[in-house]
């Protein structure tokens, strides 16, 4: 890649005091003793002088600084990561650098594609991208320090690099001055919201004025003689309207014809200012002739970086006339440069290819797709000059479309590859081939549109041409897509008509997994113990034999677990859907085939059986997996929950939080209201409420949107409890009351009565003790009967402290020594302190309740340890 030309400024910059003091704080402010970086907007309508300010920012950088450049192009606005490659390119070849793999260290395999350093391999995650080039400029900036970033034309630059910029500059410790020039009328869509994601965070937001009438008598006079008198600069100005690059144009106009600059010239001016822009520009370009104007032509269809042999290809001309063509193009102010050239001005650019014959522009842009992947650039290369071209039914076309747009989500470029296979669509495709184009469409879209993928997809399922494994593949994605879209249901309803109409075999037995997996993680079915009961005689006998079964064993280790059976049978049934003690090939965190969602119900299911060694090393390896593969998105968000959540039953209660806002933190640049959300936030705020931070757990509830109405899918742990919870820490008991009845009503209906995963009844006997003891009791009893069932020491040893709670003198403090004798054997460090400290108490025992403080100490759960504390004092 070439860098891009800088174009130091040739004339005064005049009237630009603000702009420049702006610029002069910032490059002061990073070359200060204790270095604050930060970023500068320059915006201004077309032709005011905003490379030109660029420049100046360089010089002023220059030598006390590393300055490295890029600039947005209009014609390739549409190539993913062009202006992030311009920006970084100096770092990727400085004389004596090390090679890229040493440069990019663990994240070459991630973001080398991206920067075109490293062959793409399978399919980029594209917040991993924009992670690993955040890694990346940390470096640079530690290694180049005083590092300056200048962005020219960011309204023309491709969404990827912006989306990255707009992301970067959100860093507190931001280490870089980041310096960007825009069009204000220009930007639209995303453009226009991350370069206002951009702004919002600048030091100064600077805002280009045309010349007033004193500035532009200064630039004529620099360049035709203090001669000039008062009526021609007056004029002048009049027909520039004070915009810099016209009236620098119309002066060395003037000087070219060698017009006296005094009052009789200034008729003249008027026509002379017309040829600069519009359509008098054009008839100057015609004036130099027809080779020349198709040579202007093909420039401005290859638009940035303009390679001189394939500017002549295109023109249809040889090398020798090409090169005449581009020196009278230069001579007229219309290119610069050598090879590779560029234009002037980005006005002349637009102006030229506005100009050209439509069938004209439509011709260059199928040959120069043609020309570049001839030359081995690949379909990526091409494939902005295919977007151009007029749909004809070719299918060599759409081959090579559907080929760009793997390789753009190779690189993390989804955007890219849904433009591309969007318009393959209108080409459109052979019959036999539409399907598949609609299937790849509709995975494209999956991560940043879901219900645009589930029209995709389920366009494409309606259409013959999809292979029997790529149909089931399409049925699954679109139940991810429904999922993800919040229709759980719906999700499962098009799975079962699926595997309704598929021959039994392997294609059946993954859906019929893929089936039970979203009836079980629906928030509500009508037939949830039909459901546990089919999926156990769907099971009965499986061993693991290959994937589709042990993924089914793992939906049956979890719905089991749901349900409360044995703990020790989940445990044996977790073991069979493993191969050699851990997750079999295809089956990964990663595995694009079964999705996250198995290895994260087999980890729980270990959890809640008590477990949590199998689970901590199944979430740890989904961390570690996500972070390798640069999957920095919503997988790792999830990852991060997992793991968080693993903590808070281990009582690790401050690594838990720091987990779950980090969890959070990584979700929120998804989206919001997504599952991984409700999860998140849900393990949080019961968390907190574990460490005594009632008022903190509130703040997250409504940061979160942690209120009714909740998802279509479960919630771990289960929502309306853990708010449940909160209400009764909050002494709103006549509402907890309310949601700790409702969860009750649906997951007791469900058959569902596991009171670790679901701890409503324990929390309710408590809430009604007061008023209707009889039926805490009920409850009680019924938490207890349900955890003996189930056979962990944790629930047993909750169940017996619920119990406890209804009771006093005697009879509460031997209820609570069982409770912690039971407890003292389970993994869950923060319900045995919880039991301890409330058998301090109870008995008035001292050394009990210093143990119990001891313990709450080690986990964080400070009100635990207040409260330890005040019971000490009081004996």
């Amino acid at each position: 890649m070439v860098p891009v030309p800088e174009h130091p400024a040739t004339v005064p910059l005049l009237e630009r005091e603000t702009e420049l003091a702006a610029a002069t704080r910032a490059v002061e402010a990073l070359c200060a003793d204790t270095p604050a970086g930060g970023v500068l907007v320059c915006s201004g309508e077309a032709g005011l002088g905003k490379t030109a300010l660029l420049s100046e920012i360089r010089r002023l950088a220059a030598g006390r600084c590393t300055v490295w450049s890029a600039r947005g192009g209009e014609a390739v606005t549409s190539v993913p990561f062009h202006v992030v490659r311009q920006l970084l390119q100096p770092a990727l070849a400085l004389s004596g650098a090390v090679d890229a793999r040493e440069l990019l260290g663990g994240g070459y395999e991630i973001i080398g594609p991206a920067l075109g350093v490293a062959p793409p391999d399978g399919r980029a995650d594209p917040q991993g991208v924009r992670d690993g080039l955040d890694a990346l400029v940390l470096r640079l900036a530690a290694t180049h320090r005083p590092l300056v970033l200048v962005v020219d034309d960011a309204h023309w630059s491709d969404l990827e690099t912006l989306g990255w910029l707009a992301s970067f500059v959100q860093r507190e410790d931001l280490p870089v001055l980041v310096v960007i020039a825009y069009r204000p009328e220009e930007p639209t869509g995303d453009t226009a919201e991350f370069i206002r994601a951009v702004e919002a965070v600048a030091r100064q937001c600077v805002r280009l004025r045309a010349l007033t009438p004193e500035a532009v008598a200064g630039l004529a006079r620099a360049a035709l003689g203090q001669y000039a008198d008062d009526s021609f600069c007056r004029e002048v100005w009049a027909v520039t309207g004070g915009n810099l690059y016209e009236t620098v144009e119309l002066v060395a106009k003037v000087r070219d014809e060698n017009l006296d600059p005094v009052e009789g010239s200034a008729g003249a001016l008027r026509a002379l200012g017309a040829s600069a822009r519009g359509t008098g520009l054009i008839a100057r370009l015609e004036e130099l002739g027809t080779a020349a104007t198709r040579f202007a032509w093909a420039a401005a269809i290859l638009g940035t970086e303009i390679s001189l042999d394939l500017a002549a290809s295109l023109a249809s001309l040889d090398r020798d006339q090409a090169a005449d063509c581009a020196q009278r193009l230069r001579a007229a102010r219309i290119l610069a440069g050598s090879d590779p050239m560029e234009f002037v001005h980005p006005l002349i650019a637009g102006a030229v290819y506005r100009a050209m014959p439509p069938a004209t522009r439509t011709a260059m842009h199928g040959r120069a797709a043609w020309t570049l992947t001839r030359a081995g650039l690949g379909a990526a290369a091409a494939a902005r000059h295919l977007l151009e071209v007029h749909p004809d039914d070719d299918p060599e076309l759409v081959a090579q479309l559907r080929e760009a747009a793997a390789e753009h989500l190779a690189v993390g470029a989804p955007d890219a590859a849904r433009r591309c296979l969007e318009r393959a669509l209108l080409e459109p495709p052979l019959p036999e081939e539409h399907a598949k184009v609609l299937y790849e469409l509709g995975c494209a879209t999956l991560l940043t549109s879901p219900a645009t993928t589930v029209g995709h997809l389920t366009a494409a399922l309606g259409m013959r041409g999809l292979d029997a494994g790529r149909r089931v593949d399409a049925v699954f994605r679109l139940s991810q897509a429904l999922t993800h879209n919040n229709q759980t249901r719906e999700a499962a309803q098009v799975v079962a008509a699926e595997a309704a109409r598929t021959a039994p075999g392997p294609a059946r037995m993954r859906l019929q997994a893929v089936h039970f997996l979203w009836e079980g993680v629906q928030a509500a079915e009508d037939d949830g113990p039909g459901r546990s009961r089919r999926l156990a005689e769907t099971t009965d006998g499986l061993q693991g034999r290959d994937n589709s079964e042990r993924a089914l064993l793992i939906l049956r280790a979890f719905d089991a677990a749901a349900r409360g059976e044995n703990a020790e049978e989940i445990v044996q049934i977790c073991d069979r859907a493993l191969l050699d003690g851990r997750l079999a090939p295809g089956l990964g965190w990663t595995n694009t085939e079964w999705g996250f969602e198995p290895p994260a119900l087999l980890g729980l299911a270990y959890a809640f059986a008590d477990r949590l060694d199998r689970a901590e090393s199944l979430f740890d390896e989904a961390l570690r997996d996500f972070e390798i593969s640069g999957w920095s998105g919503g997988h790792l968000a999830f990852a991060h929950a997992l793991v968080g959540y693993l903590q808070r039953r281990r009582g690790r209660l401050a690594e838990a939080e720091a987990h779950l806002r980090e969890s959070l933190r990584l979700a929120q640049r998804v989206g919001n209201g997504l599952p991984m959300h409700w999860d998140a936030a849900c393990m949080l705020i019961d968390t907190l409420l574990a460490r005594g931070r009632t008022e903190e757990a509130q703040e997250a509830a409504d940061r979160h949107g942690f209120a009714p109405p909740y998802p279509s899918s479960i919630v771990v742990p289960d929502a309306r409890c853990v708010r449940g919870r909160l209400l009764l820490a909050q002494g709103r008991t006549e509402e907890a009351v309310v949601e700790l009845e409702a969860a009750g009503q649906a997951l007791t209906a469900r058959g569902r009565h596991n009171g670790v995963m679901a701890p409503w009844a324990g929390d309710l006997a408590r809430a009604v003790a007061a008023d209707d003891p009889g039926r805490a009791a009920a409850l009680a009893a019924y938490v207890r009967d349900r955890a003996e069932r189930f056979g962990t020491d944790t629930a047993i040893g909750e169940s017996l402290r619920c119990a406890a709670a209804l009771e006093e003198g005697e009879r509460a403090v031997e209820l609570l020594a069982k409770a912690v004798a039971f407890l003292e054997n389970s993994p869950c460090a923060y319900e045995h302190a919880l039991a301890r400290v409330e058998y301090g108490i109870a008995a008035r025992c001292e050394d009990e309740l210093a143990r119990g403080l001891a313990l709450a100490e080690k986990c964080s759960a400070d009100g635990l340890v207040a409260r330890a504390g005040e019971a000490l004092s009081s004996l």
